[in-house]
């Protein structure tokens, strides 16, 4: 069953769009693996987000807690949170650490792999990989919703688009041209939000606010008021009333939905977007204070100990 959006009637857009146009995806490094049976690959645990894009063959993928998953053709697989995983041909093989294999770098972010294995072709299996950073802190709730894998089964055939961005990248991984990087960090933004569109409108099960967002409209305009204005001092009466609802019933409908209030989710959402400006950003605590409202640098540094675990002073230095 696809999940059509819930449309704001007055903005005309749908939740989930409102919450992507926020959401961007630098990439770090990219590469074409041509694989041969038998293999199977290691991917380490990572800060960055991984992606795969089956072009050829099927494959299967494995992780601790999800166990294996079978790939097919078309097929497209993000781990937002960059869990450690096996790609391979067939389970149960022994993995080799990826960065074991032959790699030929076209460039400082791209990368070209050829595993070992029979010579006939028909055997191959072409994956495109990649790893990317989301543009907000890793523990940031808006990523925490989202499951260790999103899957988008058959996402090329679903999104005849993605063929084309697939050949744009290969041919930018290929030839080096300048400017390459930039152009397939702009190519892979618009694949990730494709692999979490088309995971979304599957309405798989192993969800809460995602697919929250799409299902019901009130909750959907809520997220996106939230994650589109961060810095605003939000009350649970003025979020209640962008839903339209009573204070308690917006309470127990987001809380559900969301797995937490309404009030430490806006407290999360403040304090990792801190944390994102002043490790990734270099912005001063104090700008960061004022950006957020707080009176003091000393109130604002106490919140953002009570949420993240440590001063705001020891992001820059882990940032």
């Amino acid at each position: 069953m696809t999940i059509r959006p819930n449309r704001d009637p007055k903005t005309g857009q749908d939740a989930l769009t409102e919450i992507l146009l926020g959401l961007r995806l630098d990439g770090v490094e990219y590469g074409r693996c041509v694989m041969r049976e038998p293999w199977a690959v290691a991917f380490p645990a990572k800060r960055e987000a991984s992606f795969h894009f089956v072009a050829q063959g099927s494959c299967w993928m494995h992780t601790a807690t999800k166990g294996w998953l079978q790939l097919n053709p078309g097929d497209a697989v993000l781990l937002p949170h960059g869990t450690a995983h096996v790609m391979a041909s067939s389970p149960d093989l022994p993995a080799v650490e990826i960065d074991s294999l032959a790699r030929k770098a076209v460039s400082e972010n791209l990368y070209l792999v050829s595993g070992a294995g029979a010579q006939d072709a028909a055997a191959e299996q072409v994956l495109f990989c990649g790893a990317m950073r989301f543009n907000l802190d890793p523990l940031h709730p808006l990523l925490a919703m989202m499951p260790e894998a999103m899957r988008a089964a058959d996402l090329g055939q679903r999104d005849p688009a993605v063929h084309a961005m697939l050949e744009a990248m290969e041919r930018e991984v290929a030839l080096d041209r300048i400017g390459a990087c930039g152009i397939l960090a702009r190519l892979a933004d618009v694949l990730a939000a494709s692999i979490i569109r088309a995971w979304v409108e599957c309405a798989c099960s192993d969800a809460s606010g995602w697919i929250a967002a799409v299902r019901c409209p009130q909750i959907g305009r809520v997220l996106a008021a939230i994650h589109r204005q961060p810095e605003r001092d939000w009350s649970v009466s003025e979020l209640a009333g962008v839903m339209g609802a009573s204070r308690s019933s917006f309470i127990d409908k987001f809380s559900s939905a969301v797995g937490e209030t309404p009030a430490k989710y806006v407290a999360k959402v403040k304090m990792f977007q801190a944390r994102h400006w002043i490790a990734r950003d270099g912005m001063r605590v104090a700008t960061v204070a004022n950006r957020l409202g707080y009176d003091s640098e000393a109130s604002f540094s106490r919140a953002f100990k009570r949420v993240i675990g440590h001063p705001p002073s020891e992001a820059r230095v882990a940032g």
